[in-house]
């Protein structure tokens, strides 16, 4: 590498004139220009970050037999009590709001009971999960502490960053206590990460490492741009290989939570979306497969009441270009309930603006949870309704009926069987089942064996379990 540079060096002296060879030389006016330095904004975003421990004590029978998932499905989960392990996990946040408002992962605090934020300046409290959305991986805390005010970092605009800008990310890696790290933007609107439904991240090169999530990523002036929230790496540690989620997406979900609302809710188009290949983009005249391909069409939806077809390839929403349909997700997703949103697609070959009203997914029917008991293999899961607000709140794609498992209790008969949340049941020993009154009549009876249909991920299985 040496050998080359110098030999550049070598040729561009040929070629330039003596003048130009000279480096210039300008003597320094001030200590700024002596000593460059982050200091300054460092010492303006750090008070704003924050340490996020997080704990659940897990709870033991009361029984050692109990402890055997077979004895548990056959004779029910009895009385447990205190004293099992505890499951620990460790992260960061940021106070985006002076009443005390914590933004994190959502992955730090999954499954726990109990939260303590720490302060910069090592003060501890203890803080409730004010809001969870699991879809962005973002989750809001409260600090408990009365009335007191707290250091809120100013938000940016994430879709004003332009790779190559310089950034900071503050957290906690590794427990080591809070640390800054700096590089720049490595690249916009990465869609094919896979961690969360609005997959539109921001990479960056600065160094993220376990711990780091739900850490501050910051511009020159201060101001949060995004959350740490994942790194690729393949022996845990960074590689300069970070995502972060932006901060317009951010900004919803804090919005949300001051609402005083339990679940972000965002606006639906009511269309099944599929990327454009090669294949498609030539069979349609375009010059490069981008954008969001209408494949089908919700009836009475805001895209279909707005005149989209089938077909229409979506290319921008208010004039932001659309790569794929995450990109699109993202695009509608950090929009606010209310008005109408100009939505570009091409058309024949022609491109068309289409206004679509900006609604959120209807609970048709109405989700009528019910959580079941008896003898069966669903015992201890509680299922809703399938319908646009739940198929979106559960993530649940091309599957037009069923009901959704919203929850599964630990140690009950369904979660020994593998039931998860998630899970659409579709029949149940050949049965349809399109409600779920439907399913709760349909394992009122025991049954020798229990034929299920379910769908999960995609794809739809068929198992067969005894009685």
């Amino acid at each position: 590498m040496l050998r080359s540079i110098a030999l550049t060096a070598l040729l561009l002296g040929g070629l330039l004139p003596a003048a130009a060879q000279q480096p210039l030389r300008v003597t320094p006016e001030s200590r700024a220009q002596v000593t460059l330095s982050y200091s300054p904004l460092v010492k303006k975003a750090q008070p704003s970050v924050v340490n996020v421990y997080a704990s659940r004590t897990e709870r033991r029978p009361s029984n050692p037999l109990f402890d055997d998932p077979i004895f548990r499905r056959f004779f029910g989960d009895r009385e447990q009590r205190p004293g099992g392990p505890t499951a620990q996990s460790l992260g960061s946040g940021v106070i985006v709001d002076a009443s005390g408002l914590v933004i994190t992962n959502n992955h730090v605090i999954e499954g726990m009971t109990e939260v303590k934020v720490a302060l910069s300046d090592r003060r501890e409290f203890e803080a409730e999960i004010v809001l969870r959305d699991p879809r962005t991986d973002l989750a809001v805390l409260k600090i408990r502490n009365g009335a007191a005010t707290y250091p809120a970092m100013d938000l940016g605009d994430s879709d004003a960053l332009e790779v190559g800008d310089l950034v900071l990310a503050l957290g906690n890696p590794f427990g080591v206590g809070q640390t800054v790290t700096q590089g720049i933007i490595s690249a916009l609107a990465r869609t094919q990460v896979g961690i969360t439904d609005y997959g539109f991240f921001i990479q960056t090169d600065a160094a993220i490492n376990p711990g780091n999530s739900g850490g501050a990523l910051v511009d020159m002036n201060a101001r949060l741009v995004g959350i740490n929230s994942a790194i690729f790496s393949k022996s845990g540690g960074s590689i300069g290989i970070g995502f972060a989620i932006p901060v317009n997406m951010v900004k919803i979900v804090v919005a949300a939570a001051k609402g005083g609302v339990r679940q972000v809710r965002r606006p639906w188009l009511g269309a099944s979306l599929q990327a454009v290949s090669k294949e498609i983009a030539d069979s349609l005249g375009m010059d490069r497969p981008a954008g969001a391909l209408v494949s089908d069409l919700f009836p009475k939806s805001p895209g279909a009441e707005a005149g989209l077809q089938r077909g229409d390839v979506i290319t921008a929403v208010d004039g932001l270009a659309v790569d794929d349909p995450e990109s699109f997700g993202y695009r509608v997703g950090v929009r606010p309930l209310g008005g109408m949103v100009p939505i570009t697609v091409l058309r024949r070959g022609k491109p068309v603006v289409v206004q679509v009203k900006l609604a959120p997914a209807p609970e048709i029917p109405p989700r009528e949870s019910v959580t079941l008991a008896g003898r069966s293999p669903f015992t201890g899961a509680t299922v809703v309704n399938l319908s646009p607000a739940t198929a979106e709140e559960f993530s649940i794609d091309a599957v037009k009926e069923g009901v959704i498992v919203a929850e599964v209790e630990d140690g009950s008969p369904a979660s020994a069987v593998g039931i998860q949340k998630g899970d659409v049941v579709i029949a149940v020993n050949d049965a349809r089942i399109t409600r779920t009154s439907e399913l709760r009549s349909a394992t009122a009876t025991r049954q020798y064996y229990w034929k299920l249909t379910i769908a999960r991920g995609g794809q739809i299985f068929n198992t067969v379990v005894g009685g």
